[in-house]
């Protein structure tokens, strides 16, 4: 009787610390947290195990990013004043050079702009004219030295006004000396490009706060505009290069160079502009278009696994490691991406450690 209570004794302990599948030959057995897969299991051949190396890996990820034209290579040609068209000197697809004219319009403001300046340089010659008269005088002991100064302030004061009207028209580009009172305005452009949108209509009436009449843009080198997430933030700088893949054209893959990271974080998506400019000699590259923008980190030693290895137990993951003991213990990692089949490990694992790569889902039964 002591003798079967001292076996009945000991099963109770194994049976607290222990616990197996149920069946004639046990597929696994479970002490603590790991789980022993005994030598006779089914399960032996179906769980694949493989030791952990870590290798040389750049890190990458994607983000969204739209083209956009370059601002100084980007012109919105419109009229400074009110006015009726009278010619166009443009085409769609037309390459331009700066100043080359666009439209001429006639506009009684620019009109006024002519009068005034042939009225101020007519004025300035006249006083000084009159200025030289009233040195003579003073030199030849007839003049009278008030006289003189109120010529030369008189002279100063509309050589100033000559010299704003000079001003005003070489705003518009237009040289006072080959101008002809009363000529229409040509409105030229002020970037070389190609004329991508042409709104000119002969003999249109417009407002001086219409909209641009002709849009010239050079587009040899473009930007495009990706968000980038506030938590890679530190892994991009300035110069570095980039992969980009438009929407609309799959497969082509066009390099680009980080040129301005926005000091502005944007609170509703948590991520900041990143403005990366491209060659665009082939014009595959279109403002407007939706691209990937794919950031290469510098080249660290990282762990990778295969996806099978890893399962998911809510927002965790988690992988079976080898213990010492032969035994498979539930260990939490955290990712950084994916790279294909591949997990790529933020923490959780070292190198020379041993996890299942396949069959993990057999072991989940266990648990």
């Amino acid at each position: 009787m002591k003798r079967i209570l001292i076996l009945g004794l000991a099963w109770l302990s194994v049976s607290c610390h222990s616990k197996s599948n149920n069946g004639p030959s046990a597929n696994y057995l479970i002490k603590g947290d790991t789980i022993f897969i005994p030598v006779n299991s089914n399960l032996k051949e179906k769980i694949k195990t493989t030791v952990l190396n870590a290798t040389p890996y750049h890190h990458k990820h994607s983000a969204s990013g739209i083209v956009k034209a370059i601002p100084n290579n980007y012109a919105q040609i419109a009229s400074p004043f009110a006015g009726r068209i009278t010619k166009s000197f443009i085409r769609l697809g037309q390459h331009v050079e700066v100043n080359s004219p666009i439209f001429e319009i006639s506009a009684p403001s620019f009109f006024d702009a002519g009068k005034a300046y042939y009225q101020a340089k007519q004025e300035m010659q006249l006083a000084e004219k009159n200025l030289r008269r009233q040195r003579d005088l003073l030199k030849n002991g007839v003049g009278i030295q008030k006289d003189m100064e109120e010529s030369e302030v008189t002279y100063e004061l509309s050589k100033r006004d000559y010299e704003n009207s000079i001003a005003s028209l070489n705003v518009y580009h237009v040289n006072p000396d080959d101008m002809i009172l009363g000529q229409p305005l040509i409105v030229r452009s002020p970037i070389a490009g190609e004329v991508i949108a042409d709104n000119l209509v002969i003999g249109q009436y417009v407002r001086d706060d219409a909209g641009p009449q002709a849009l010239v843009a050079e587009l040899s080198k473009v930007w495009v505009v990706g968000q980038l997430k506030e938590k890679d933030i530190s892994s991009i700088h300035e110069t570095d290069e980039v992969e980009i893949e438009a929407a609309g054209i799959p497969g082509l893959i066009i390099k680009g160079v980080v040129y301005h990271i926005s000091e502005m974080l944007d609170e509703t998506t948590r991520s900041v502009e990143v403005f990366i400019e491209c060659a665009n000699s082939g014009r595959n590259l279109k403002p407007g278009m939706y691209a990937t923008v794919q950031f290469t980190h510098k080249e660290d030693s990282s762990i990778l696994i295969p996806v099978s290895a890893v399962m998911q137990m809510e927002e965790s993951s988690f992988v079976f490691v080898k213990s010492k003991s032969n035994g498979f213990v539930k260990r939490m990692i955290k990712t950084a991406g994916t790279d294909n089949d591949l997990v790529i490990i933020k923490s959780g694992l070292m190198a020379d450690e041993e996890i299942v790569t396949e069959g993990a889902f057999y072991l989940l039964e266990a648990k």
